[in-house]
């Protein structure tokens, strides 16, 4: 069986993307932490473009961008599927999932105020369209690729909006996009490998002090 590698940090929500799906497909896999700061040999070896995480390494073969991983993942390891068998229905989840990487991308590199917006313009299409006639999860009983895109909102979200000092999620305001989250939050898959989110919070914080001070020198 070929040998499953997967270089990430542990505050990335793209490297848990990668995680998941590998927990929902039962593969077991060797985590290897990298040091954005000072990355490693293998990772610019394995990602030469870009020089991110997350990177999968299967077989000896690099695999990178958080969703190309993902559609990988599913076609490799055909268990427990992670897109809609249907061509109509997989296509609607690919669409949703390339809004959610819009989003994150757009919002994950602009100044505070823009990424603000983003953020709150992705939460109101997610409860005014989304999640319309959605049940537990976007792939029903199971968590499927599209949950996976949106993960960010549930965990994520409100780490930032404790590092900003801003309240953008309301859940009166969100009631399907509440709902989702807790139902997300609990499967014990997501649930037990959850980052921190006070460490989370603090290493943020710093990272932020750290720009701001730079910045204004």
């Amino acid at each position: 069986m070929a040998v499953v590698k997967l270089l990430g940090t542990w505050f990335s929500p793209f490297s848990y993307r990668v995680i998941w799906a590998l927990k929902l497909k039962g593969i077991l896999y060797e985590y290897i932490e990298e040091d954005l700061l000072n990355k490693s040999p293998s990772l610019l070896q394995y990602n030469p473009i870009h020089k991110q995480v997350p990177v999968l390494v299967h077989g000896g073969k690099p695999i990178c961008e958080s969703t190309v991983i993902l559609q990988y993942i599913d076609e490799i390891w055909p268990q427990n599927p992670l897109l809609p068998a249907e061509p109509y229905d997989r296509a609607v989840a690919l669409f949703w999932i390339k809004f959610a990487d819009d989003k994150l991308y757009r919002g994950n590199g602009e100044e505070q105020q823009a990424a603000v917006k983003e953020w709150l313009e992705m939460l109101e299409v997610m409860e005014e369209h989304a999640l319309i006639g959605v049940k537990k999860f976007f792939g029903g009983d199971e968590i499927n690729m599209v949950d996976i895109a949106f993960s960010f909102v549930a965990h994520w979200l409100g780490i930032l909006e404790d590092v900003l000092g801003l309240e953008i999620f309301k859940p009166h305001k969100f009631p399907r996009v509440s709902s989702w989250i807790q139902n997300f939050k609990s499967s014990p898959i997501i649930k037990d490998s959850l980052p921190d989110a006070d460490k989370m919070s603090t290493f943020l914080k710093r990272g932020r002090e750290m720009m701001l001070t730079s910045k204004s020198n």
